[in-house]
């Protein structure tokens, strides 16, 4: 799971830097961010997985 969270937070710094260099809405960045939505909702699911909590 660390290896998920390197790799998200590459992507985080991949956004930012190409939103800079090419605007908010520009296909590259909206591109990453989509590439950025999925490495989440992967480790989002990896943490569902490993954390279970009990509702009384």
């Amino acid at each position: 799971m660390e290896e998920l969270s390197v790799e998200i937070e590459f992507k985080k710094e991949e956004m930012i830097r190409i939103a800079n260099e090419t605007g908010l809405l520009s296909e590259d960045t909206l591109e990453v961010s989509q590439e950025l939505d999925r490495l989440l909702v992967v480790y989002q699911k990896q943490l569902k997985g490993q954390i279970h909590v009990s509702v009384p």
